[in-house]
């Protein structure tokens, strides 16, 4: 990969009813480029849009690649990856960090409203499989539109140097912490 590439990697900080979202611009030889901050409901359904609007008052042509972390920040407020890959146009990855038997039992159990539970299902179960990808102190769950399974992996470990998470998701993490914490 060019060391010039970029990222833009999205991670969210959550706090009483909103989220704090940090996007960071990342190049693969992990010089940090940029950053854009957003907000999402705790437990609702604007993810999504928020990561698109994000990207939009970047303005940035340059990006390569959308990296989220996790796929339902913000208490089941679920990431729709495909409709953010035909937002942005470029490749969308989500990346979580533990292994999981899926969200579905989750979400019903946190959900009392069956409209609520349904369409939160109905985004989830449209997106792609999760694959296992090891990274270089160990393994990652990626989920990729855009890119097969094989061009995700090497995307992620590209921007991985070490730490198992890669930069622009590690970099995003510690931005949007740090917004949240202003709220305190």
């Amino acid at each position: 990969m060019k060391p010039g590439r970029r990222a833009l990697g999205i991670a969210a900080s959550d706090r009483d009813r909103s989220s704090h979202l940090a996007g960071v611009v990342v190049r693969a030889d992990r010089a940090v480029d940029g950053f854009c901050f957003g907000t999402c409901t705790v437990g609702g359904s604007d993810a999504t849009a928020a990561v698109c609007d994000m990207f939009d008052r970047l303005g940035r042509e340059d990006l390569g690649y959308v990296l989220l972390a996790g796929i339902a920040p913000a208490w089941f407020n679920v990431f729709d990856l495909q409709a953010i890959h035909d937002h942005t146009g470029l490749p969308t990855l989500s990346v979580s960090f533990e292994a999981s038997p899926g969200l579905e039992d989750a979400i019903r159990d946190a959900f009392d409203a069956a409209d609520s539970i349904e369409d939160r299902l109905s985004t989830y179960r449209t997106l792609p499989d999760r694959r296992e990808v090891s990274v270089t102190d160990g393994t990652v769950f990626v989920r990729s539109v855009g890119l097969d399974p094989e061009a995700a992996a090497e995307v992620v470990r590209a921007y991985t140097p070490a730490g198992g998470r890669p930069e622009p998701l590690r970099v995003a993490r510690l931005a949007a912490r740090a917004v949240a914490e202003c709220e305190r």
